[in-house]
């Protein structure tokens, strides 16, 4: 029998499967699990991921993870879910269940195949490179779309993120690694001078950038700060970094 392909045909069975084990019911930044979920599946796809890497990341936390113990079904219903996402998307949401993070995280950004170690096993074995970039891809969304939601888990775990998505950044696509650098930016290590979001309207923002020639790569758009609202542009440094000049929104938070 040919391995399963998944489909973004199938995501209402999926979404109704994820339902069914209780994640529109279970607690998570943001809201609940499955909004969580689906979110995480969004943003891949704004990264350009293909529909089976989608699916992993709708599924991510099925069979929990290091950071996330509660469990939507046992390892043992592997097959059942191969049925709904395909073999693919299904080995690389096991892949991600499975990751021991305290070993293997500090292992991404010391050399290539990265060493992975099994937190179910407690077994060491290389990743493929396709695999290596799938986990990656799907943690950068997890941890971004939590830091998002949650100004304190941000504080807490930005710096170390910041660190790790910078040393592994040759896994990611490059819309992930911008957008790690527009989220974890700030928390970026003797980075200098002290970043702040500044309190310039925008529109005086952009008529300085158009009077002094710097192209604008994007904006300005609607972001989520670590208060509430902001409205972002963004642009590439001359060492081709990218920038966001973000300003919160008014009425929301007044100048004192």
């Amino acid at each position: 029998m040919p391995p399963v392909d998944s489909s973004a045909e199938n995501w209402p069975a999926v979404e109704e499967f994820l339902r069914a084990r209780g994640a529109a019911e279970t607690h998570h930044p943001g809201g609940t699990l499955l909004e969580h979920l689906i979110r995480v599946a969004r943003l891949l796809g704004e990264w350009g991921a293909a529909p089976d890497l989608r699916a992993a990341g709708l599924c991510h936390a099925v069979y929990g993870t290091d950071g996330f113990g509660q469990a939507l079904a046992d390892t043992s219903e592997r097959a059942h879910l191969v049925e709904l996402i395909g073999e693919r998307a299904e080995a690389w949401v096991h892949l991600y269940a499975s990751c021991d993070r305290g070993v293997v995280y500090p292992r991404l950004g010391s050399g290539r195949p990265v060493l992975f170690r099994d937190r179910f096993t407690g077994r060491d074995h290389p990743l493929s490179e396709a695999d290596a970039r799938a986990f990656l891809e799907v943690t950068a969304a997890n941890e971004l779309d939590v830091l998002t939601h949650d100004a304190e888990l941000a504080d807490r775990h930005g710096p170390a993120l910041y660190r790790l998505f910078t040393a592994s950044r040759d896994l990611l696509s490059t819309a992930a690694r911008d957008a790690c650098v527009r989220t974890l930016g700030r928390y970026a290590p003797d980075a200098g001078p002290t970043i702040r979001i500044t309190d310039t309207p925008h529109d005086q923002i952009l008529a300085a950038l158009a009077a002094n020639g710097v192209p604008v790569e994007e904006g300005p758009v609607p972001r989520t700060g670590a208060r509430g609202p902001i409205t972002s542009t963004y642009l590439r440094a001359p060492d081709g970094n990218l920038i966001e000049i973000s300003t919160y929104d008014e009425e929301d938070h007044p100048r004192q």
